[in-house]
């Protein structure tokens, strides 16, 4: 992999790049600290922002195991995270398209780890973020040990896109909000009937995904 730089034009009496943004700044501060880090630990950070999010499809595959040896009704909260991680998604793509956020490396002329995404494609929330923070939140619901791994994971994640240069650091904030809110609500709300889900499964053919 090659090692990019970083160029920014500074503008005084401004953030960096004359753009107005209150962590625009922080940003950037993110984006040399990646310039100067190692080659390694670039590559590494960089596969993690790109792959990282099939970790969490394991660890709801692990949760979903377990519970069938245990308890049906975490069965069916396992069974429910993939749900609950795309509605969380829909509700981030959603902001998306209405607030029309630029990416801070197209705002702040800035080259970065990560290709520069093309203009229209938005910044606020990231994505990213939404999808590792939902995804964790409801593997706690179906598995509480397998839940403190995933949030470390989520918090990764969201660090890793401003490393990268994807996204401001209030974007993967907005996103580990609207992930983990998202999340828990639906998440809360399938809990009041997981049990009677579970009860109606048991007797149907499909008993074998909430028994092992």
């Amino acid at each position: 992999m090659t090692h990019v730089t970083a160029s920014v034009m500074a503008t005084p009496g401004l953030p960096r790049a004359g753009v107005a943004g209150f962590d625009a700044n922080g940003y950037l501060d993110v984006v040399e600290a990646a310039r100067r880090a190692p080659a390694w630990l670039d590559a590494l950070i960089t596969a993690y922002s790109t792959y990282g999010l099939a970790m969490f499809a394991v660890l709801m595959l692990l949760a979903w195991r377990q519970a069938r040896l245990r308890r049906p009704r975490q069965a069916v909260m396992a069974l429910s995270a993939p749900v609950l991680t795309l509605i969380a998604f829909a509700a981030s793509s959603g902001l998306k398209s209405l607030l029309h956020e630029s990416r801070p490396c197209q705002s702040l002329h800035v080259i970065t780890l990560e290709a520069c995404p093309a203009p229209g494609d938005w910044s606020f929330p990231s994505n990213h973020a939404t999808l590792a923070a939902a995804a964790a939140l409801a593997i706690w619901f179906a598995s509480p040990p397998l839940g403190a791994p995933a949030a470390v994971a989520a918090l990764a994640m969201a660090a890793s896109r401003v490393w990268v240069g994807a996204h401001y650091p209030h974007d993967v904030a907005a996103g580990l909000a609207v992930g983990a809110l998202v999340s828990a609500l639906s998440a809360t709300l399938i809990s009041r009937h997981a049990q009677a889900v579970a009860n109606r499964l048991s007797n149907t053919r499909l008993r074998t995904l909430i028994h092992a």
